[in-house]
């Protein structure tokens, strides 16, 4: 019985199992082209969740890690290199999981910058179209006004 894990390694690493399948299914979902910030504030902050979630499953990887490590001390050498092995692909996994979704909201959070700053630019660009606009319907000035004539031409 020293060469098996206790019953709460086979739950923890369950739950761990479950939580990196539910996130790798969420962080999978294709990126679509996001035109509204209110759209891409509510991704991040899902994002953001995820990532909370992360560090509270990552206890139970902790605990797994040195089960493991206290199993191999016990436990026939075969044994022990099983449990090495599959803590090692949960490893490989929550790595993974980690960059993706480090990089997913660092993407996210630089899109939203561009978006941010592409609507403030349409905004100043509209209202200047709109001052053009005024400009271009005003009244021109008679010929012989060069007083008018001049001040036009600098607005111009």
């Amino acid at each position: 019985f020293d060469s098996l894990p206790p019953a709460h390694y086979k739950e923890t690493m369950n739950n761990i199992l479950v939580w990196m399948q539910q996130s790798e299914t969420k962080l999978s979902m294709p990126q679509v082209a996001i035109a509204e910030y209110e759209i891409m504030e509510q991704r991040l902050r899902e994002f953001k969740a995820l990532q909370s979630s992360l560090q509270e499953q990552q206890k139970g990887l902790t605990y797994l890690s040195t089960t493991v490590e206290d199993l191999s001390r016990k436990a026939p050498a075969e044994v022990s290199q099983s449990y090495r092995s599959e803590v090692e692909v949960v490893l490989g996994r929550w790595k993974k999981l980690s960059a993706q979704l480090a990089e997913h909201c660092q993407k996210l959070e630089e899109r939203m910058t561009k978006l941010q700053r592409f609507q403030n630019d349409t905004r100043t660009l509209k209202k200047w179209m709109a001052e053009v606009d005024v400009f271009l319907k005003e009244e021109w000035p008679a010929l012989g006004d060069s007083e008018a004539l001049e001040k036009q031409l600098e607005q111009c």
